[in-house]
């Protein structure tokens, strides 16, 4: 069980959302037969907020930080969420039993997305989120990493990269899993 918040906090962190220096994500309500987590995921939404409030001044030092991954995680959320199509929802979506999915995009026209997001130059999805995969059958599923290369994970091939250079909206693209890099995020921070 998860620490308890006080209402004063649970204020607070309402208004943090009502500022957009908050990120609630939303778990998403599968019905899958299984224990899902109910409680919403919190990213703050600049990463750079996070470095500074951290003292992290270089990349190095964040780097060195546990809070880079997460960081990370965050950072690659908003933007995708930046271009979200419209009429499109977020989500994540975790069991108890540990499958685990970072971002769920349900997208116009009943297109499904399930995404994950590694900090790591060797992404490798864990077996939480292929068991994930299992569970919501997404039409795509993409692995986000900070590294150059697109290429497939576990066979499939890939046309290009799931977002393109203008960032205008999320493109279709084959539906295996892959590893790919976003080609338009634009970092609020320079360690980014």
């Amino acid at each position: 069980m998860g620490p308890s918040v006080t209402s004063q906090e649970l204020k607070g962190l309402r208004l943090l959302v009502d500022l957009y220096l908050l990120r609630r994500l939303p778990p998403l309500e599968a019905n899958v037969g299984k224990r899902l987590v109910k409680s919403s995921k919190l990213y703050l939404r600049d990463s750079g907020l996070v470095h500074a409030l951290l003292g992290l001044r270089t990349l190095e030092d964040l780097l060195a930080h546990p809070v880079v991954g997460r960081s990370y995680e965050g950072f690659v959320v908003e933007n995708l969420l930046q271009v979200l199509p419209e009429g499109g929802e977020a989500y994540f979506y975790r069991t108890r039993a540990g499958a685990e999915v970072d971002l769920v995009l349900l997208l116009p026209g009943g297109r499904f997305w399930a995404v994950e997001v590694k900090r790591s130059l060797d992404p490798r999805p864990s077996r939480g989120f292929h068991e994930a995969l299992k569970d919501l059958k997404p039409q795509e599923a993409f692995v986000i990493y900070p590294g150059g290369e697109t290429f497939p994970v576990g066979g499939g091939s890939l046309r290009r990269s799931p977002w393109g250079d203008d960032g205008a909206a999320l493109e279709e693209v084959s539906a295996r899993p892959r590893v790919s890099r976003p080609g338009s995020i634009r970092p609020h921070c320079p360690c980014w």
